[in-house]
């Protein structure tokens, strides 16, 4: 095992991309504290259903073009075909002025019949982001066909900076430019927070735009030496780009369709049903996906960024009929980001309250969040699983069989919330139990068709045993550590800062002691050696 992680670069490339994300993630969380302060929770369900909406427009119109897109060209790439490499991603920009133009309009206009009445004027704006998000998608996949996952990690940040600090100063201008009552108030304030949205995709492209221009020289050269018996028409090259891609956003949508669903059948049901009115469900369905949700997503991160390393490379290897090398590189992927995913879920589950009190400091909500939080944690292991998963299928060119996984997902954990909602109300954790189900489902039929396809065994004692062993001790050790600084310094603040690093050592030094990650597995890591001299110090290794 030493010897397939020390060989597969993509560790590092993904460990770039995922710590981006996970800084993106972070700051998205610590600017949510002051906007929810800001707009109040009425505020914060508004912008929530929009964005919903938003995000699963976004899903079909471009979601999945950097990872179709740098399948693509990694492709090209293998065979020298640079001038090919280069139509792709001309005729990949042309795929987003149609498709993602034509749903920046639909969003725009159709906002009346897509969300909720007090939500139409956040989805209205959140609209030209959709186009720009294709073309910024664009740009991250022609890097990322290349190997390269840096330029799409800085973007990312810079996106989400920018996308903190107008969300926040636009939401507070336009409250201030409205002195009306407060849900008048709170429509403006998530107005704005979408405004700053966009803002940050805008600061992506130009980043983005600026980087791709910069290597306008090395582009030249490379057509120079291109290889290519026929260069492809561009009329052949795009329909192999729409017949790529959109099966790829067929997927993504599907995949993520449950939580449009889960979110209106909650409202629905609620509103028609129980006679609540819009403003206390908004509310209310804002603590499920405004707060627990986001900050279960933050491990998630790492799966997403192993999934955009793996792609091209499980598409090559496979092309090429290298089925042991494509075990090899799942088998990575599964024990990296299980490595990661576990203890991230047993952490997130033991420090619920105190990380949600720092996060989302709303009196009222911090103990029902807390505790949706407690029993989200488990979901952590099964989103990532899901997502590694649909990233081989797709990467073997096995596109119908996630779309058929992610459907019967869907249809069964759609079934569980009705009944779930019709017997319990508005207990949101019958919110929680439906993405568990789903996630759990996709995993399990996705894992089983890679088994049968690639005859690929998971390697259950390293990936997941020793994960589960060792993370369960740091989390009693964690639970222990916090209480008693919390004891001694009755501030969450600190006893929180100095709590997950000390979880996060404790929880290597077990890896390490266990067998579960060597020399050679450190080595793959970004300042591995650093963590193998400070582990040799400490006679672990």
């Amino acid at each position: 095992m030493g010897k397939q992680i020390e060989k597969s670069g993509f560790v590092k490339q993904a460990s770039i991309l995922a710590l981006g994300g996970i800084i993106c993630r972070i700051i998205g969380i610590l600017y949510k504290r002051p906007l929810s302060l800001l707009i109040g929770k009425e505020g914060i369900g508004y912008f929530t259903l929009a964005n919903n909406v938003y995000l699963m427009i976004l899903l079909v119109a471009s979601y999945s073009i950097p990872s179709a897109l740098s399948k693509e060209i990694a492709k090209s790439l293998a065979k020298k075909e640079y001038i090919n490499v280069q139509r792709i991603f001309y005729c990949a920009i042309f795929y987003v002025v149609i498709v993602g133009g034509g749903a920046s309009l639909f969003a725009y206009f159709g906002a009346t019949f897509l969300a909720e009445q007090n939500s139409v004027l956040v989805l209205k704006v959140f609209a030209p982001t959709i186009f720009l998000s294709g073309l910024v998608g664009v740009l991250r996949g022609y890097f990322q066909g290349h190997g390269s996952l840096t330029q799409t990690s800085v973007s990312q940040i810079f996106e989400q900076i920018l996308n903190a600090v107008i969300s926040i100063g636009a939401a507070y201008f336009l409250m201030q430019a409205v002195a009306k009552d407060t849900t008048t108030q709170a429509i403006f304030g998530a107005t704005g927070s979408a405004i700053g949205t966009g803002a940050g995709v805008l600061g992506a492209f130009i980043f983005m735009l600026w980087r791709y221009f910069l290597n306008r020289k090395e582009r030249a050269q490379k057509r120079m030496l291109s290889t290519e018996e026929k260069v492809e028409s561009y009329t052949t090259i795009f329909k192999n780009i729409f017949f790529t891609i959109t099966p790829f956003i067929l997927c993504t949508a599907i995949y993520n369709l449950n939580t449009i669903i889960n979110q209106t059948l909650y409202i629905k049901i609620l509103m028609y049903k129980n006679g609540l009115m819009e403003e206390t469900v908004s509310a209310m369905y804002g603590i499920f996906a405004g707060q627990a949700v986001v900050i279960a997503n933050i491990p998630i991160a790492l799966a997403s960024a192993m999934s955009v390393a793996l792609i091209p490379r499980i598409a090559s290897n496979y092309s090429l009929g290298k089925t042991k090398d494509c075990n090899q590189q799942i088998d990575v992927a599964i024990r990296v980001t299980m490595l990661i995913a576990i203890p991230s879920a047993v952490g997130i589950a033991v420090l619920a309250l105190p990380i949600v009190s720092i996060l989302f400091p709303l009196k009222d909500t911090m103990t029902q969040a807390a505790q949706l939080l407690f029993n989200l944690s488990i979901s952590i292991v099964f989103y990532s699983l899901s997502t590694l998963t649909n990233t081989v299928l797709q990467g073997i060119g096995k596109i119908n069989i996630p779309v058929i996984n992610a459907v019967f997902a869907l249809i069964m954990q759609t079934i569980v919330l009705v009944i779930l909602l019709i017997t319990f109300g508005g207990n949101l954790n019958v919110l929680v139990l439906a993405s568990i189900v789903n996630a759990f489902l996709i995993c399990l039929l996705n894992q089983m068709a890679i088994k049968r396809i690639l005859s690929y065994h998971i390697k259950w004692k390293e990936n997941f045993i020793i994960p589960i062993v060792c993370a369960s001790i740091m989390g009693g050790m964690t639970k222990l550590i916090y209480y008693v600084l919390y004891l001694v310094s009755a501030s969450n603040l600190f006893s929180i800062i100095v709590t997950i690093p000390l979880a996060v050592a404790i929880y290597f030094i077990f890896i390490i002691k266990f067998g579960a990650i060597g020399e050679k597995e450190l080595l793959s890591f970004p300042k591995g050696d650093v963590v193998i001299m400070i582990a040799s110090k400490l006679n672990l290794l």
